[in-house]
């Protein structure tokens, strides 16, 4: 999607403090980040949301997942982190590409406000 930010930065068009990246999903420090380390999974393959998957995407959800593990223990949040994936507006979600928060650092409370 020629418009998407999220697109931009997988294509290299834009710059980003990777921390990953391979053929299918790329990883970066957010730029507004909301706890003391703060990072974005982001898939490759332009998807809006999780409502916008299909079985073919299972497997990019696992990896999302796996990734966020190995991004974290990387970068020092041993003591535990947080993902999160808002799925539309009315969840928080402003970037219309999916894309997975990792939040750590500092305890987090629950609920989440």
């Amino acid at each position: 999607m020629s418009d998407c930010l999220f697109c931009k930065i997988a294509a290299g068009e834009i710059p980003a403090q990777k921390l990953y990246e391979d053929d299918d999903v790329i990883a970066f420090w957010d730029i507004s980040p909301a706890a003391p380390k703060h990072f974005l999974i982001v898939p490759k393959k332009h998807r809006i949301n999780l409502s916008d998957l299909s079985e073919e995407d299972d497997r990019l959800i696992g990896k999302m997942m796996r990734v966020s593990a190995q991004v974290a223990e990387e970068n020092g949040i041993e003591k535990g982190y947080r993902t999160i994936i808002n799925n539309g507006a009315d969840a928080g979600q402003v970037i219309f590409h999916l894309h997975m928060h990792v939040l750590g650092g500092r305890p987090m409370g629950w609920p989440p406000g």
